[in-house]
């Protein structure tokens, strides 16, 4: 029989059995070489085994209740606590195929039988389905309702501890022991008129969602049993006397636990071959493949959720060893890469140990901590991913070395290997081209706005329902330029362009003609074109300064515009910005802290100046600004931009305003 057993157990007790087949193996060695007898191990855990289709499932409630009675003695002293490897568990559920992802029926168990293979499935899937529901009674009306039963007592734990363990469990049990069985079980009994279980699937799959809150929560909980019972003693003592009783089957309360995080792909893979055996015109095979579908989607939904809830651990295990400083703990953040450097100093010709995290938005340029109270790391330089560049350095007394150009400051750094300097070099390229596409996303969307070319035509405006511009497609105000944010300002569509708009430049409304005339939510400049009024440009009163222009706007109509550093008066540092010589102000020269700033740092009147070049120094291209005794000094990335930065300076400084033939009339995005 124990044979017959073991190949009629169902999927619900793969794992179980991998563990009590070698726990069985060892508990009967200790019991019999003494003797020197050989004898079958009778002691089985305590198990609701798949029967065969056709068996009732009273007979089958029957032989598992004679099977509890005839375990009897053997059974007491193969009780105790078994510790479960996790890591070995993982593994074995990751071996399960879907070819042979559950033991195959004998077909000599029922000779003759003429039952359809999908009824087998079906009943296959019910009874695996009562097993499961009796070791969810176990983890919700056993488990947990003694513990939290003590925690009130104040015996062993706080009640909130027991509450993290067990998570959502009583809402599981509740669903498939009052819905989900009760369903499966009438559809089984009704099966001879109505040969399907597709719709009671379907019906319920979306339920099955519950399961991402238990499923992120089980390695915390694991680790808190762990934890709670070498600090508590009488904890420990109530769960060893939980699992010594019959109903625990010799398992562990980590074993039982781990059954719900396992069953969904078990009712994937049972769907799977149950479609697969409906013939072609069977009634079930339109709900049995749509029900297919959404079970597929909820094993996904909780994959997302333990992918996140690592994520979301890695992320605050980093943020510990920076010490959790508030202006860089933000659970937005992807770290791309970690690990340690060397630093390449300019003045003493030596390097020292550093360490560097790469996030998706900021490069953090760290040193190991001597005393490490706290925090492990401690942060010397942040420097936005926004507008920085990367280039390998061909230096021959220090190899492997990259040159990291950010905002704040450059750092010249030094690999151990040549594999380590490309591995750094990728990631920091990679996070370089995504915050690089989405802001060309965002130029893209609001590149019709500064043209002069809006998604719909002036005289279209209120007249046809616009294509809306997609929220993902912008980060900041297609008017104001503001960036969006969760709370204080959310993204609005004006129903007129279909511009992704912050309330304060949507607050308005207007009359559109396609929408029968009614007054609906427009953007300020559509709500003065459609209706004539005229409104402050600034809501609060004040006038515009000359620095207000925003820069993707004049870099749009420039007559060249790139980055370049203005160095400070002894030449020996600076600040590196978004430089713009506009179209319609071709005598000034705007300075930007960024490229997608709404305000313009400072300015310069170029006229009356005169632009000298300077010898190349230090691999820099210089070149001044100088008038009496005022003096700028600025560098460029390559002796292109240099030159083509001074001959722009020079025409502007004597007056000429209009764009050289030829030669700048695309000049900006040449410089980009």
């Amino acid at each position: 029989m124990e044979g017959e057993a073991n190949n009629q157990r169902s999927v619900l007790n793969l794992v179980a059995v991998f563990e009590e087949h070698w726990a069985g193996k060892f508990a009967w060695w200790d019991k019999q070489a003494p003797h020197g007898q050989i004898t079958p191990a009778t002691s089985q855990p305590q198990q609701l085994p798949a029967s065969p289709a056709s068996q009732s499932l009273s007979q089958m409630a029957a032989r598992h209740q004679a099977k509890q009675e005839n375990e009897g003695e053997e059974e007491e002293e193969q009780r105790g606590q078994q510790r479960l490897s996790f890591k070995c568990l993982r593994s074995f559920r990751h071996k399960i195929s879907e070819d042979n992802w559950r033991r195959q029926q004998d077909p000599g168990l029922e000779p003759g039988s003429k039952e359809p293979e999908e009824k087998k499935i079906a009943l296959e899937l019910l009874e695996t389905e009562q097993a499961y529901v009796n070791r969810l009674h176990l983890l919700d009306q056993i488990f947990y309702t003694e513990l939290m039963k003590e925690a009130k007592n104040g015996k062993t734990v706080p009640e909130e501890v027991v509450k993290m363990i067990f998570s959502n469990i009583s809402s599981i049990y509740q669903f498939h022991a009052k819905f989900f069985l009760p369903e499966l079980q009438k559809r089984m009994e009704d099966w001879s008129c109505n040969p399907r279980i597709g719709d009671v699937i379907q019906k319920l799959a979306p339920f099955l969602k519950m399961y991402g809150e238990y499923v992120k929560n089980f390695d915390k909980a694991v680790e808190l049993i762990t934890v709670w019972s070498e600090k508590s003693l009488p904890f420990q003592e109530l769960i060893a006397d939980i699992q010594k009783r019959k109903v625990c089957a010799n398992l562990t309360l980590q074993h039982h636990m781990l059954e719900p995080v396992q069953r969904i792909p078990r009712y994937e893979l049972l769907l799977k071959d149950y479609v697969q055996k409906l013939p072609p015109e069977s009634p079930d095979r339109d709900d049995a493949e749509k029900a297919l579908e959404m079970i597929f989607m909820v094993a996904k939904h909780s994959n997302a959720a333990i992918a996140e809830m690592e994520r979301l651990q890695n992320l605050w295990a980093v943020y510990q060893r920076l010490g959790l400083e508030d202006d860089i703990v933000d659970p937005s953040n992807e770290l791309i890469k970690e690990g340690p450097i060397q630093k390449v100093s300019t003045r003493n010709n030596s390097t020292s140990e550093k360490y560097l995290f790469l996030f998706n938005n900021m490069l953090l340029y760290c040193v190991p901590k001597v005393i490490q109270v706290g925090a492990e790391f401690q942060v010397h330089l942040r420097i936005d991913v926004d507008g920085m560049k990367v280039q390998e350095l061909n230096d021959t007394q220090f190899p492997h070395t990259f040159l990291v150009s950010g905002k704040q400051r450059t750092l010249e750094l030094q690999a151990r290997s040549e594999e380590e300097m490309n591995a750094w070099i990728k990631a920091f390229r990679d996070a370089i081209d995504r915050k690089e596409k989405r802001s060309e996303t965002f130029k893209t969307a609001v590149h019709g706005l500064e043209t002069g070319t809006p998604a719909l035509k002036t005289e279209e405006l209120g007249r046809r329902a616009p294509q809306w511009v997609r929220d993902n497609l912008v980060t900041m105000c297609m008017r104001c330029k503001e960036p969006f944010n969760a709370i204080m300002r959310r993204r609005h569509h004006c129903r007129a362009c279909g511009y992704v708009v912050c309330a304060r430049c949507s607050d308005y409304k207007a009359e559109l003609q396609y929408d029968g005339n009614r007054l609906n939510r427009v953007c300020q400049e559509c709500y003065v074109f459609l209706t004539g009024h005229v409104v402050l440009e600034d809501r609060e009163g004040k006038p515009k300064g000359i620095l207000e222009k925003g820069a993707a706007e004049v870099s749009g109509r420039s007559l060249l515009c790139s980055s370049l550093q203005l160095l400070d008066k002894n030449g020996k540092g600076g600040t590196r910005g978004w430089f713009v010589i506009p179209q319609d102000d071709p005598l000034v020269l705007y300075i930007y802290a960024a490229p997608q700033d709404v305000r313009a740092h400072t300015s310069i009147p170029l006229l009356g100046y005169q632009v000298r070049d300077l010898p190349q120094g230090d691999s820099r291209h210089l070149f001044q600004l100088v008038q009496s005794r005022q003096v700028y000094t600025f560098v460029a990335d390559t002796e292109e931009l240099k030159r083509r930065w001074m001959r722009a300076m020079a025409r502007s400084a004597a007056g000429i305003t209009d764009a050289e033939e030829g030669k700048d009339a695309d000049s900006c995005d040449e410089a980009e």
